[in-house]
């Protein structure tokens, strides 16, 4: 019997598409992509006013949820948080009926500024990247959802021009493949900082 493909929801968040050389290209190769559901948060809602109803569908129908932005400040874009605050609703995401979310995967594809030595206690932004995402965690966490570690790209500014985006493309969709394939190593990928440069040993080949 042929096992069912888990799908997958990319909520994209970019405020300044035009200017993106990482994140625009990433998306457009997801949404080309079988079994995933690749949401534009800001072209959808460009006035913030997002649909409680129809986000709440696509989290029921999903197994795996995405977030894909730039880092902003050492968060995400506007919209996503505004996103978290009303679709995540008590009795639907937590509390004492809110088990819509239990079970499924939770993970960021982003990129940031910054080289990935900055990102340590020594470094330029004194946290690493899995803490600066803790808020996210912990969303995941009260919610029953299995956070992974971050698909990341880092000192993004310069990924053209040192011909990175095409290499980093590649692994995502691999990426999304495995998880829809069921072929990718949850526990790991659970304790890891980062997703890149562990894909061989996360994911199982046919």
């Amino acid at each position: 019997m042929a096992q069912v493909a888990k799908k997958i929801l990319v909520l994209y968040a970019h405020p300044s598409q035009e200017r993106s050389e990482i994140n625009t290209p990433l998306f457009k190769t997801t949404q080309l992509q079988p079994n995933v559901t690749a949401v534009d948060l800001y072209g959808e809602y460009p006035t913030f006013r997002i649909n409680i109803d129809r986000e709440q569908q696509r989290l029921r129908d999903h197994d795996i949820v995405v977030f894909m932005f730039p880092l902003y400040w050492y968060s995400t874009p506007a919209i996503l948080k505004e996103w978290q605050d009303l679709v995540l609703e008590y009795n639907f995401a937590y509390g004492a009926k809110g088990k819509t979310l239990c079970g499924k995967t939770f993970l960021c594809a982003l990129s940031a500024g910054g080289s990935e030595s900055a990102y340590c206690e020594e470094g330029y932004n004194h946290f690493s990247l899995r803490e600066l995402l803790r808020p996210l965690e912990q969303m995941a966490n009260l919610t029953g959802m299995n956070f992974l570690a971050p698909f990341a790209l880092f000192c993004a500014r310069t990924a053209s021009e040192e011909n990175r985006v095409d290499t980093h493309v590649q692994k995502w969709i691999r990426t999304l493949r495995a998880l829809s394939e069921d072929r990718f190593d949850i526990e790991f990928a659970q304790s890891l900082e980062k997703l890149n440069g562990h894909l061989d040993q996360l994911i199982r080949e046919h």
